[in-house]
Protein backbone atom coordinates (compact mmCIF):
# COMPACT_ATOMS: atom_id res chain seq x y z
CA UNK A 1 0.00 0.00 0.00
CA UNK A 2 1.37 3.22 -0.89
CA UNK A 3 1.59 5.94 2.17
CA UNK A 4 -0.10 9.59 2.03
CA UNK A 5 -0.40 12.13 4.48
CA UNK A 6 -3.16 11.96 7.07
CA UNK A 7 -4.87 14.88 7.20
CA UNK A 8 -6.72 16.90 10.28
CA UNK A 9 -10.41 16.20 10.03
CA UNK A 10 -10.74 19.59 12.14
CA UNK A 11 -8.99 21.66 9.84
CA UNK A 12 -10.65 20.43 6.36
CA UNK A 13 -12.65 22.34 4.07
CA UNK A 14 -15.41 21.04 1.29
CA UNK A 15 -14.01 21.87 -2.33
CA UNK A 16 -15.46 20.91 -5.66
CA UNK A 17 -12.73 21.34 -8.15
CA UNK A 18 -14.20 23.09 -11.22
CA UNK A 19 -14.73 21.13 -14.61
CA UNK A 20 -14.53 18.12 -12.53
CA UNK A 21 -17.63 15.58 -13.38
CA UNK A 22 -18.99 15.42 -9.63
CA UNK A 23 -20.54 11.92 -10.46
CA UNK A 24 -17.88 10.13 -11.23
CA UNK A 25 -15.27 11.64 -8.67
CA UNK A 26 -17.88 10.41 -6.87
CA UNK A 27 -18.17 6.78 -7.97
CA UNK A 28 -14.28 6.65 -8.00
CA UNK A 29 -14.11 7.25 -4.52
CA UNK A 30 -12.46 10.43 -5.18
CA UNK A 31 -12.81 13.60 -3.27
CA UNK A 32 -11.10 16.81 -2.52
CA UNK A 33 -10.79 19.10 -0.09
CA UNK A 34 -9.02 22.43 1.51
CA UNK A 35 -6.71 22.03 4.59
CA UNK A 36 -4.56 25.13 5.35
CA UNK A 37 -5.44 26.77 2.67
CA UNK A 38 -4.00 23.87 0.21
CA UNK A 39 -6.14 21.78 -2.26
CA UNK A 40 -5.36 18.06 -2.01
CA UNK A 41 -6.92 15.18 -3.40
CA UNK A 42 -8.82 13.18 -1.04
CA UNK A 43 -8.78 9.29 -1.72
CA UNK A 44 -10.05 6.25 1.32
CA UNK A 45 -7.50 4.63 3.30
CA UNK A 46 -9.03 1.09 1.98
CA UNK A 47 -9.90 0.50 -1.45
CA UNK A 48 -7.61 3.63 -2.78
CA UNK A 49 -6.73 1.95 -6.01
CA UNK A 50 -9.51 2.93 -8.08
CA UNK A 51 -9.52 6.44 -7.17
CA UNK A 52 -5.89 6.56 -7.62
CA UNK A 53 -6.60 5.33 -11.04
CA UNK A 54 -9.29 8.25 -12.06
CA UNK A 55 -7.21 11.15 -10.32
CA UNK A 56 -4.25 9.74 -12.58
CA UNK A 57 -6.69 10.19 -15.50
CA UNK A 58 -6.84 14.21 -14.66
CA UNK A 59 -5.08 16.86 -15.06
CA UNK A 60 -4.66 18.06 -11.68
CA UNK A 61 -1.62 18.47 -9.45
CA UNK A 62 -3.37 18.19 -6.12
CA UNK A 63 -1.14 16.35 -3.44
CA UNK A 64 -3.36 13.32 -2.73
CA UNK A 65 -4.37 12.33 1.31
CA UNK A 66 -5.56 10.68 3.20
CA UNK A 67 -8.91 11.05 5.91
CA UNK A 68 -9.84 9.26 8.95
CA UNK A 69 -12.70 7.35 8.42
CA UNK A 70 -15.23 9.33 9.64
CA UNK A 71 -13.38 12.18 8.66
CA UNK A 72 -13.80 10.66 4.72
CA UNK A 73 -17.47 9.74 5.63
CA UNK A 74 -18.17 13.92 6.52
CA UNK A 75 -16.77 14.89 3.30
CA UNK A 76 -18.39 12.21 1.37
CA UNK A 77 -21.56 13.04 2.36
CA UNK A 78 -20.94 16.79 1.80
CA UNK A 79 -20.23 15.97 -2.43
CA UNK A 80 -23.42 14.10 -2.41
CA UNK A 81 -25.47 16.24 -1.11
CA UNK A 82 -23.86 19.08 -3.88
CA UNK A 83 -24.41 16.66 -6.28
CA UNK A 84 -28.01 16.04 -5.48
CA UNK A 85 -28.94 19.40 -4.94
CA UNK A 86 -27.40 19.76 -8.72
CA UNK A 87 -29.82 17.48 -10.31
CA UNK A 88 -32.56 19.17 -8.72
CA UNK A 89 -32.17 21.40 -10.69
CA UNK A 90 -31.49 19.32 -13.92
CA UNK A 91 -34.28 17.07 -12.95
CA UNK A 92 -37.29 18.35 -15.08
CA UNK A 93 -36.87 17.57 -18.40
CA UNK A 94 -39.75 17.74 -21.11
CA UNK A 95 -42.59 15.62 -21.45
CA UNK A 96 -41.17 13.31 -24.01
CA UNK A 97 -38.22 12.39 -21.81
CA UNK A 98 -41.28 11.52 -18.64
CA UNK A 99 -43.06 9.34 -20.95
CA UNK A 100 -40.13 7.76 -22.53
CA UNK A 101 -38.58 6.84 -19.35
CA UNK A 102 -41.76 5.94 -17.37
CA UNK A 103 -41.89 2.23 -17.16
CA UNK A 104 -37.93 1.69 -16.61
CA UNK A 105 -35.97 0.88 -13.03
CA UNK A 106 -38.79 0.21 -11.22
CA UNK A 107 -36.47 -1.60 -8.65
CA UNK A 108 -34.14 1.53 -7.93
CA UNK A 109 -36.52 2.72 -4.97
CA UNK A 110 -38.68 -0.52 -4.58
CA UNK A 111 -35.25 -1.90 -3.55
CA UNK A 112 -34.18 0.87 -0.72
CA UNK A 113 -31.29 1.89 -2.75
CA UNK A 114 -29.82 4.95 -1.12
CA UNK A 115 -31.23 8.24 -3.23
CA UNK A 116 -27.94 10.10 -2.77
CA UNK A 117 -26.01 7.10 -4.44
CA UNK A 118 -27.57 6.22 -7.58
CA UNK A 119 -26.46 6.80 -10.86
CA UNK A 120 -28.11 5.85 -13.52
CA UNK A 121 -32.02 6.41 -13.07
CA UNK A 122 -34.55 7.05 -15.18
CA UNK A 123 -35.69 11.00 -15.32
CA UNK A 124 -39.39 10.98 -12.92
CA UNK A 125 -36.99 8.49 -10.65
CA UNK A 126 -34.65 11.07 -10.45
CA UNK A 127 -37.33 13.73 -9.66
CA UNK A 128 -39.35 11.51 -6.79
CA UNK A 129 -35.78 11.19 -5.41
CA UNK A 130 -34.63 15.10 -4.77
CA UNK A 131 -39.01 15.75 -3.72
CA UNK A 132 -37.59 13.28 -0.77
CA UNK A 133 -34.44 14.88 -0.28
CA UNK A 134 -35.59 18.26 -0.49
CA UNK A 135 -38.41 17.40 2.02
CA UNK A 136 -36.16 15.72 4.51
CA UNK A 137 -32.99 17.89 4.40
CA UNK A 138 -36.13 21.01 5.07
CA UNK A 139 -37.26 18.90 7.93
CA UNK A 140 -41.41 18.54 6.31
CA UNK A 141 -43.52 16.10 8.23
CA UNK A 142 -45.32 15.32 5.08
CA UNK A 143 -45.22 15.79 1.64
CA UNK A 144 -48.49 16.56 -0.73
CA UNK A 145 -48.94 15.80 -4.39
CA UNK A 146 -51.94 17.59 -5.87
CA UNK A 147 -53.73 17.83 -9.20
CA UNK A 148 -55.49 20.41 -10.23
CA UNK A 149 -57.36 21.32 -13.48
CA UNK A 150 -54.47 22.50 -15.62
CA UNK A 151 -51.80 21.82 -13.03
CA UNK A 152 -49.86 20.07 -10.58
CA UNK A 153 -48.39 21.20 -7.24
CA UNK A 154 -45.94 19.63 -4.18
CA UNK A 155 -46.32 21.40 -1.36
CA UNK A 156 -44.25 20.73 2.12
CA UNK A 157 -45.61 20.63 5.60
CA UNK A 158 -42.65 22.65 7.56
CA UNK A 159 -43.37 22.96 11.40
CA UNK A 160 -47.15 22.65 10.79
CA UNK A 161 -48.13 24.94 8.14
CA UNK A 162 -48.03 24.18 4.44
CA UNK A 163 -45.68 25.51 2.06
CA UNK A 164 -45.42 25.34 -1.67
CA UNK A 165 -42.39 23.48 -3.17
CA UNK A 166 -42.74 23.36 -6.97
CA UNK A 167 -45.75 23.63 -9.57
CA UNK A 168 -45.45 21.10 -12.08
CA UNK A 169 -47.34 20.39 -15.57
CA UNK A 170 -50.42 17.98 -14.86
CA UNK A 171 -49.12 14.84 -16.93
CA UNK A 172 -45.60 14.98 -14.90
CA UNK A 173 -47.57 15.01 -11.41
CA UNK A 174 -49.72 12.02 -12.82
CA UNK A 175 -46.07 9.97 -13.39
CA UNK A 176 -44.65 11.20 -10.14
CA UNK A 177 -47.92 9.39 -8.58
CA UNK A 178 -47.74 6.13 -10.49
CA UNK A 179 -44.14 6.04 -9.60
CA UNK A 180 -44.96 6.68 -5.72
CA UNK A 181 -48.08 4.03 -6.12
CA UNK A 182 -44.91 1.55 -7.59
CA UNK A 183 -43.03 1.88 -4.48
CA UNK A 184 -45.63 1.62 -2.22
CA UNK A 185 -46.67 -1.81 -3.60
CA UNK A 186 -50.26 0.11 -4.63
CA UNK A 187 -52.26 -0.85 -7.68
CA UNK A 188 -50.86 1.27 -10.59
CA UNK A 189 -54.17 1.21 -12.51
CA UNK A 190 -56.96 2.07 -9.92
CA UNK A 191 -57.46 5.81 -9.90
CA UNK A 192 -61.54 5.84 -8.96
CA UNK A 193 -60.42 4.29 -5.18
CA UNK A 194 -58.55 5.30 -2.10
CA UNK A 195 -55.36 3.48 -1.25
CA UNK A 196 -52.76 3.81 1.33
CA UNK A 197 -49.53 1.79 1.37
CA UNK A 198 -45.77 2.47 2.67
CA UNK A 199 -42.82 2.47 1.49
CA UNK A 200 -39.06 2.89 2.85
CA UNK A 201 -36.69 5.36 1.23
CA UNK A 202 -32.71 5.50 2.53
CA UNK A 203 -31.16 8.98 2.40
CA UNK A 204 -27.44 9.14 3.20
CA UNK A 205 -27.49 5.70 4.51
CA UNK A 206 -30.43 6.53 6.90
CA UNK A 207 -33.60 4.52 6.41
CA UNK A 208 -37.00 6.72 6.50
CA UNK A 209 -40.40 5.15 6.43
CA UNK A 210 -43.03 6.96 4.44
CA UNK A 211 -47.04 6.39 4.93
CA UNK A 212 -48.75 6.99 1.19
CA UNK A 213 -52.44 7.81 1.27
CA UNK A 214 -53.78 8.36 -2.19
CA UNK A 215 -57.19 9.92 -3.20
CA UNK A 216 -59.25 10.17 -5.93
CA UNK A 217 -60.41 14.20 -6.54
CA UNK A 218 -62.38 15.91 -9.48
CA UNK A 219 -59.64 16.48 -11.37
CA UNK A 220 -57.15 13.65 -10.82
CA UNK A 221 -55.86 12.01 -7.76
CA UNK A 222 -53.50 13.70 -4.90
CA UNK A 223 -50.90 12.00 -2.66
CA UNK A 224 -49.99 12.47 0.83
CA UNK A 225 -46.98 11.39 2.05
CA UNK A 226 -46.03 10.93 5.85
CA UNK A 227 -42.42 11.04 6.96
CA UNK A 228 -42.39 8.52 9.72
CA UNK A 229 -39.34 9.31 12.43
CA UNK A 230 -36.77 6.71 13.69
CA UNK A 231 -36.04 5.66 17.00
CA UNK A 232 -33.53 8.19 17.52
CA UNK A 233 -35.53 10.80 16.83
CA UNK A 234 -37.72 10.19 20.06
CA UNK A 235 -36.98 13.11 22.20
CA UNK A 236 -36.28 12.65 25.58
CA UNK A 237 -38.65 14.20 28.67
CA UNK A 238 -37.02 17.27 28.94
CA UNK A 239 -36.17 17.75 25.03
CA UNK A 240 -39.54 17.92 24.54
CA UNK A 241 -39.54 21.93 25.05
CA UNK A 242 -42.17 22.13 27.73
CA UNK A 243 -41.38 24.15 30.83
CA UNK A 244 -39.59 22.74 34.05
CA UNK A 245 -42.49 22.94 36.15
CA UNK A 246 -44.48 20.83 33.66
CA UNK A 247 -41.81 18.64 32.75
CA UNK A 248 -41.51 17.35 36.21
CA UNK A 249 -44.95 16.88 36.46
CA UNK A 250 -44.28 14.18 34.00
CA UNK A 251 -41.89 12.96 35.71
CA UNK A 252 -43.79 12.16 39.19
CA UNK A 253 -47.07 11.13 37.14
CA UNK A 254 -44.77 8.41 35.21
CA UNK A 255 -43.90 7.02 38.44
CA UNK A 256 -47.52 5.36 39.11
CA UNK A 257 -47.79 1.58 38.24
CA UNK A 258 -51.34 1.57 37.19
CA UNK A 259 -53.95 4.12 36.08
CA UNK A 260 -54.72 6.48 32.90
CA UNK A 261 -52.51 9.20 31.20
CA UNK A 262 -54.04 11.09 28.25
CA UNK A 263 -52.57 13.87 25.67
CA UNK A 264 -54.92 15.75 23.72
CA UNK A 265 -55.05 17.96 21.07
CA UNK A 266 -55.54 18.63 17.17
CA UNK A 267 -53.94 16.85 14.86
CA UNK A 268 -50.33 17.54 14.22
CA UNK A 269 -50.19 19.18 17.98
CA UNK A 270 -47.11 16.17 19.03
CA UNK A 271 -48.81 14.28 21.15
CA UNK A 272 -47.48 10.74 19.17
CA UNK A 273 -43.89 12.47 19.78
CA UNK A 274 -44.83 12.94 23.52
CA UNK A 275 -46.42 9.09 24.57
CA UNK A 276 -43.62 7.67 22.70
CA UNK A 277 -41.19 10.15 24.87
CA UNK A 278 -42.73 9.09 27.93
CA UNK A 279 -42.57 5.42 27.00
CA UNK A 280 -38.73 5.25 26.36
CA UNK A 281 -38.78 7.36 29.95
CA UNK A 282 -40.33 3.94 31.79
CA UNK A 283 -38.67 1.65 29.19
CA UNK A 284 -36.79 -0.80 31.24
CA UNK A 285 -36.01 -5.04 31.15
CA UNK A 286 -38.37 -5.50 33.86
CA UNK A 287 -40.99 -3.62 31.89
CA UNK A 288 -43.33 -5.66 29.27
CA UNK A 289 -44.59 -2.59 27.25
CA UNK A 290 -47.13 -2.99 24.39
CA UNK A 291 -48.47 -0.33 22.07
CA UNK A 292 -51.36 -0.31 19.36
CA UNK A 293 -51.38 2.11 17.32
CA UNK A 294 -52.87 3.69 13.64
CA UNK A 295 -50.08 3.50 12.24
CA UNK A 296 -47.16 2.95 14.23
CA UNK A 297 -45.04 6.65 13.77
CA UNK A 298 -42.09 5.90 15.12
CA UNK A 299 -39.89 2.25 15.50
CA UNK A 300 -39.31 2.81 19.34
CA UNK A 301 -36.91 0.07 20.87
CA UNK A 302 -37.99 -1.88 24.04
CA UNK A 303 -41.66 -1.79 23.14
CA UNK A 304 -43.68 -4.40 20.82
CA UNK A 305 -45.62 -2.55 18.94
CA UNK A 306 -49.25 -3.70 16.92
CA UNK A 307 -50.19 -1.52 13.82
CA UNK A 308 -54.40 -1.24 13.79
CA UNK A 309 -55.42 -2.92 10.41
CA UNK A 310 -59.16 -2.31 10.27
CA UNK A 311 -59.46 -4.78 7.00
CA UNK A 312 -58.09 -7.49 8.58
CA UNK A 313 -60.29 -7.07 11.99
CA UNK A 314 -57.63 -5.85 14.23
CA UNK A 315 -59.11 -2.62 15.78
CA UNK A 316 -57.69 -0.72 18.19
CA UNK A 317 -60.93 -2.56 20.99
CA UNK A 318 -59.64 -6.24 19.38
CA UNK A 319 -55.90 -5.57 19.38
CA UNK A 320 -56.64 -3.91 23.47
CA UNK A 321 -57.96 -7.34 24.59
CA UNK A 322 -55.40 -9.38 22.83
CA UNK A 323 -53.22 -7.16 24.68
CA UNK A 324 -54.27 -7.46 28.14
CA UNK A 325 -53.77 -11.55 27.44
CA UNK A 326 -50.26 -10.46 26.82
CA UNK A 327 -48.90 -9.63 30.51
CA UNK A 328 -48.70 -6.09 29.54
CA UNK A 329 -47.28 -3.78 32.26
CA UNK A 330 -47.68 -0.32 30.45
CA UNK A 331 -50.11 -0.44 26.99
CA UNK A 332 -50.29 2.60 25.26
CA UNK A 333 -53.16 3.29 23.16
CA UNK A 334 -53.11 5.71 19.82
CA UNK A 335 -56.22 6.75 20.31
CA UNK A 336 -59.56 6.28 22.32
CA UNK A 337 -62.60 6.87 19.21
CA UNK A 338 -65.14 4.80 20.24
CA UNK A 339 -66.97 3.71 23.84
CA UNK A 340 -65.50 0.28 23.43
CA UNK A 341 -62.02 1.08 23.26
CA UNK A 342 -62.43 3.60 26.04
CA UNK A 343 -64.11 0.86 28.67
CA UNK A 344 -61.00 -1.39 28.12
CA UNK A 345 -58.91 0.87 28.41
CA UNK A 346 -60.24 2.30 32.15
CA UNK A 347 -60.76 -1.65 33.16
CA UNK A 348 -57.03 -1.85 31.96
CA UNK A 349 -55.90 1.13 34.45
CA UNK A 350 -58.08 -0.73 37.16
CA UNK A 351 -56.32 -3.74 37.23
CA UNK A 352 -53.20 -2.86 37.88
CA UNK A 353 -51.85 -1.38 34.36
CA UNK A 354 -50.73 1.84 33.52
CA UNK A 355 -52.59 3.14 30.18
CA UNK A 356 -51.08 6.14 28.15
CA UNK A 357 -53.28 7.19 25.22
CA UNK A 358 -54.54 10.27 23.56
CA UNK A 359 -57.85 11.91 22.82
CA UNK A 360 -59.09 14.65 20.47
CA UNK A 361 -60.36 17.49 22.76
CA UNK A 362 -59.46 21.00 22.53
CA UNK A 363 -58.27 21.15 26.23
CA UNK A 364 -57.23 19.33 29.36
CA UNK A 365 -60.86 19.34 31.38
CA UNK A 366 -62.42 18.94 28.29
CA UNK A 367 -61.30 15.26 28.49
CA UNK A 368 -63.61 14.36 31.42
CA UNK A 369 -66.53 15.05 29.74
CA UNK A 370 -65.08 13.17 26.65
CA UNK A 371 -65.18 10.26 28.40
CA UNK A 372 -68.53 10.79 29.60
CA UNK A 373 -70.10 11.08 26.39
CA UNK A 374 -68.44 7.92 25.71
CA UNK A 375 -70.43 6.17 28.22
CA UNK A 376 -67.49 5.83 31.38
CA UNK A 377 -69.61 6.48 34.92
CA UNK A 378 -68.02 9.27 36.57
CA UNK A 379 -66.58 7.23 39.14
CA UNK A 380 -64.58 5.13 37.02
CA UNK A 381 -62.98 8.31 35.66
CA UNK A 382 -62.09 9.95 38.82
CA UNK A 383 -60.72 6.97 39.98
CA UNK A 384 -58.60 5.68 37.28
CA UNK A 385 -57.10 9.16 35.49
CA UNK A 386 -54.26 10.63 36.61
CA UNK A 387 -53.75 13.91 34.67
CA UNK A 388 -54.35 15.26 31.07
CA UNK A 389 -51.90 16.89 29.02
CA UNK A 390 -53.53 19.06 26.11
CA UNK A 391 -50.53 20.46 24.45
CA UNK A 392 -49.88 22.63 20.80
CA UNK A 393 -46.91 23.54 18.84
CA UNK A 394 -46.13 27.43 18.12
CA UNK A 395 -44.51 28.33 15.16
CA UNK A 396 -41.62 30.45 16.27
CA UNK A 397 -40.59 33.90 14.67
CA UNK A 398 -37.75 33.77 12.37
CA UNK A 399 -34.91 35.59 14.39
CA UNK A 400 -33.26 36.87 11.40
CA UNK A 401 -36.50 38.93 10.21
CA UNK A 402 -39.01 39.26 12.29
CA UNK A 403 -40.05 42.98 12.86
CA UNK A 404 -41.34 45.16 15.64
CA UNK A 405 -44.59 46.68 15.56
CA UNK A 406 -47.86 47.71 18.12
CA UNK A 407 -50.42 45.61 19.11
CA UNK A 408 -53.30 46.88 17.30
CA UNK A 409 -56.14 48.09 19.73
CA UNK A 410 -58.65 45.86 18.84
CA UNK A 411 -56.20 42.81 18.71
CA UNK A 412 -55.09 44.10 22.48
CA UNK A 413 -59.24 44.48 23.31
CA UNK A 414 -59.67 40.91 22.01
CA UNK A 415 -57.18 39.70 24.18
CA UNK A 416 -57.72 41.98 27.49
CA UNK A 417 -54.22 43.37 26.98
CA UNK A 418 -53.46 47.15 27.38
CA UNK A 419 -53.19 48.96 24.06
CA UNK A 420 -49.51 50.52 23.03
CA UNK A 421 -47.88 46.65 23.72
CA UNK A 422 -44.91 46.24 21.31
CA UNK A 423 -45.09 42.75 19.78
CA UNK A 424 -43.43 41.35 16.36
CA UNK A 425 -44.65 39.82 13.46
CA UNK A 426 -43.19 37.74 9.97
CA UNK A 427 -41.50 39.38 7.39
CA UNK A 428 -39.98 36.58 5.69
CA UNK A 429 -35.91 35.66 4.53
CA UNK A 430 -34.00 33.21 2.90
CA UNK A 431 -33.63 31.81 6.69
CA UNK A 432 -37.39 31.12 7.22
CA UNK A 433 -38.30 30.05 3.76
CA UNK A 434 -39.50 33.50 3.43
CA UNK A 435 -42.62 32.43 5.68
CA UNK A 436 -41.71 34.73 8.40
CA UNK A 437 -41.45 31.51 10.76
CA UNK A 438 -38.60 29.06 11.84
CA UNK A 439 -38.59 26.32 14.01
CA UNK A 440 -41.74 25.39 16.70
CA UNK A 441 -42.19 25.50 20.88
CA UNK A 442 -44.11 22.62 22.68
CA UNK A 443 -46.97 24.42 25.04
CA UNK A 444 -49.47 22.68 26.98
CA UNK A 445 -51.77 22.72 30.03
CA UNK A 446 -51.41 19.60 32.59
CA UNK A 447 -54.52 19.01 34.20
CA UNK A 448 -53.24 16.85 37.45
CA UNK A 449 -56.26 14.51 39.19
CA UNK A 450 -54.74 13.97 42.61
CA UNK A 451 -56.55 13.37 46.05
CA UNK A 452 -57.98 16.61 46.72
CA UNK A 453 -59.59 17.32 43.21
CA UNK A 454 -61.64 13.29 42.94
CA UNK A 455 -64.22 14.91 45.04
CA UNK A 456 -64.81 17.94 43.30
CA UNK A 457 -64.63 15.90 39.93
CA UNK A 458 -67.42 13.91 41.03
CA UNK A 459 -70.11 16.76 41.86
CA UNK A 460 -68.86 19.28 39.09
CA UNK A 461 -71.65 18.95 36.71
CA UNK A 462 -69.39 20.07 33.76
CA UNK A 463 -65.67 21.11 32.85
CA UNK A 464 -66.21 24.84 32.18
CA UNK A 465 -66.70 24.25 36.56
CA UNK A 466 -63.34 22.41 36.52
CA UNK A 467 -61.45 24.78 34.25
CA UNK A 468 -62.59 27.46 36.78
CA UNK A 469 -61.62 25.56 40.14
CA UNK A 470 -57.98 25.00 37.90
CA UNK A 471 -57.60 28.54 37.32
CA UNK A 472 -57.92 29.09 40.94
CA UNK A 473 -55.37 26.74 41.82
CA UNK A 474 -52.90 28.53 39.51
CA UNK A 475 -53.03 26.40 36.51
CA UNK A 476 -51.93 27.95 33.13
CA UNK A 477 -54.00 27.46 30.54
CA UNK A 478 -52.69 27.37 26.80
CA UNK A 479 -54.39 30.68 26.09
CA UNK A 480 -52.22 31.91 28.58
CA UNK A 481 -49.24 30.58 27.19
CA UNK A 482 -49.86 32.23 23.73
CA UNK A 483 -50.36 35.42 24.90
CA UNK A 484 -46.89 35.03 26.75
CA UNK A 485 -45.50 34.30 23.47
CA UNK A 486 -46.94 36.98 21.87
CA UNK A 487 -45.62 39.56 24.27
CA UNK A 488 -42.17 37.78 24.61
CA UNK A 489 -41.41 38.36 20.30
CA UNK A 490 -41.55 34.68 20.33
CA UNK A 491 -44.18 34.68 17.92
CA UNK A 492 -46.82 36.17 16.24
CA UNK A 493 -50.74 37.02 16.07
CA UNK A 494 -51.58 35.73 13.11
CA UNK A 495 -49.82 32.51 14.87
CA UNK A 496 -51.50 32.55 18.08
CA UNK A 497 -54.95 32.91 16.81
CA UNK A 498 -54.06 30.15 14.01
CA UNK A 499 -53.51 27.60 17.48
CA UNK A 500 -56.01 29.02 19.27
CA UNK A 501 -55.69 31.76 21.81
CA UNK A 502 -59.09 32.47 21.62
CA UNK A 503 -61.31 29.13 23.76
CA UNK A 504 -64.61 27.81 22.89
Amino acid sequence: MITFALLDDRDIYFYSPPNIDLALSIRHSLLFCLYKGEKYAIIPSKEYLGALQYYNKLSLTYPIAHLSPAGYENLYMKFLELKTDLALSKAVPNDAEYIDEELSLVDFIKNSADLLTSEESAPIIKFVNTIFYQAIKRKASDIHIETHEKKGEVRFRIDGALLKHIDLDKNVIDLIISRIKVISALDISEKRLPQDGRTRVTVAGKHLDVRVSVLPTYHGERVVLRLLMQAEAIPSLRELGFDAKTTSEFEELLKYSHGIILVTGPTGSGKSTTLHSFLQQLATPEKNIISIEDPVEYDAPNVSQIAVNTKAGLTFASGLRSILRQDPDIIMIGEIRDSETAHIAIQAAMTGHLVLSTLHTNNATAALTRLADMEIDKFLITSTLLGVLAQRLVRCLCTKCKVQTLLSDANADDLHLAHGLSVSQPKGCENCNYSGYHGRVAIGEFFRVDDTLRPLLKISENDFEIREIMRGRGMQFISDQLIALLLDHTTGMDEIIRVGVKEA
